[in-house]
């Protein structure tokens, strides 16, 4: 059926909308730059609630799958696209894109000119949009909020080794557990509103999951985050590399229109070395804002500038913007979780007790 995607900018494009009601479906607009990954984009809990533009042209060739989604359902609230097949083609799949989007009731839409949408968001930065039948943008009041997150309800403990990670649950991805499960950890999932839970287990080291919206939305996490984020050895990632500077003193701000795509390179401040990392992310940490705290920048964007991690001047605590599980893109920077691994295995390094 014809229908709109409306920018809050003004600007509208047509397309084809397959929706499962009359109502519109509202979000931030947001843009993934990747060729593929489309399965773990659509179920990653830092696009919870956007409506994401895939630039490539043709999204979906190769199906979904049962393995490859990043939680147990598609998180984003809709899905722009200039083609998707109904027929798709790899050993793997058991579903095409469309009938997965169906099924979950995902609004999506076809036929758009994806690269002229991202232009303009761009050029105007990160901003509301929706899909509907009609070219009419719903008022402010409709379009505002935080952004809902994803977290698990209970404590998980998964795996059998002997070096237990405690990780901190703000939208984590299915990833993130099972790049340290491979390094031979037994992981427990926290629950990011169950903190309280860490002062009865027995842990050796602290991840901080990616998650979507505004690191300040958490402002009431810190005191707690700081003292465990001090105690034993800490990797943040995404929205958790922001908790630990806004934790130790420092401040975020929000970029033009966000890092999102499988391409982007970073140079490592203390070896000299660039690779490609996985990105997805509106807020960044202030260089400024480190004066006078024990973090300084390790990490850099070679496109822009900007902050992509932290250090710790005297404990092992490392922080990264960019995803070092990947999935989707490259694994040139899996080596942060074997570095994380090594600071916690390390001769000398105690555990914590309860």
């Amino acid at each position: 059926m014809p229908g709109y995607l409306c920018l809050e900018n003004g600007l509208t494009f047509q397309g084809e909308v397959h929706m499962s009601g009359e109502g519109p479906a509202l979000g931030e607009i947001v843009f993934f730059t990747g060729m593929t990954g489309y399965q773990e984009v659509l179920t990653d809990p830092s696009y919870k609630d956007q409506i994401v533009v895939f630039t490539y042209p043709l999204i979906g060739q190769y199906g979904i799958n049962d393995d490859d989604s990043e939680s147990m359902k598609p998180q984003v609230k809709g899905v722009i696209m200039l083609q998707a097949p109904d027929v798709y083609s790899h050993y793997h799949a058991n579903s095409s894109l469309k009938d997965y989007l169906v099924k979950w009731e995902i609004p999506h839409m076809t036929g758009v000119d994806t690269r002229q949408v991202v232009k303009s968001i761009r050029q105007g930065g990160s901003q509301n949009a929706c899909i509907s039948h009609t070219s009419v943008m719903p008022s402010k009041d409709h379009l505002t909020g935080q952004i809902g997150r994803v977290a698990a309800q209970s404590l998980q403990r998964q795996g059998s080794g002997n070096t237990h990670i405690a990780v901190i649950d703000f939208g984590v991805k299915k990833s993130i557990v099972n790049s340290l499960l491979k390094l031979g950890c037994s992981v427990t999932v926290v629950p990011f509103h169950q903190l309280d839970q860490l002062d009865h287990l027995e842990y050796d080291g602290m991840v901080l999951s990616n998650g979507p919206g505004d690191p300040k939305e958490m402002t009431d996490l810190l005191t707690v985050l700081k003292e465990k984020i001090l105690e034993v050895p800490t990797l943040g990632i995404c929205l958790g590399h922001q908790l630990i500077a806004l934790a130790l003193g420092g401040n975020t701000e929000k970029l033009l229109f966000g890092h999102r795509g499988a391409n982007h390179p970073v140079i490592d401040g203390e070896t000299g070395k660039v690779f490609i990392t996985s990105q997805n992310h509106n807020y960044v940490v202030e260089p400024a804002s480190l004066a006078g705290t024990e973090l300084y920048p390790r990490f850099r964007n070679v496109n822009d500038g900007s902050l992509e991690g932290l250090q710790h001047r005297t404990k092992p605590i490392v922080s990264v913007q960019f995803h070092p599980e990947a999935r989707p893109g490259p694994e040139d920077a899996s080596w942060i979780f074997e570095q994380f691994h090594q600071s916690i295995t390390k001769s000398g390094r105690e555990k914590i007790y309860a």
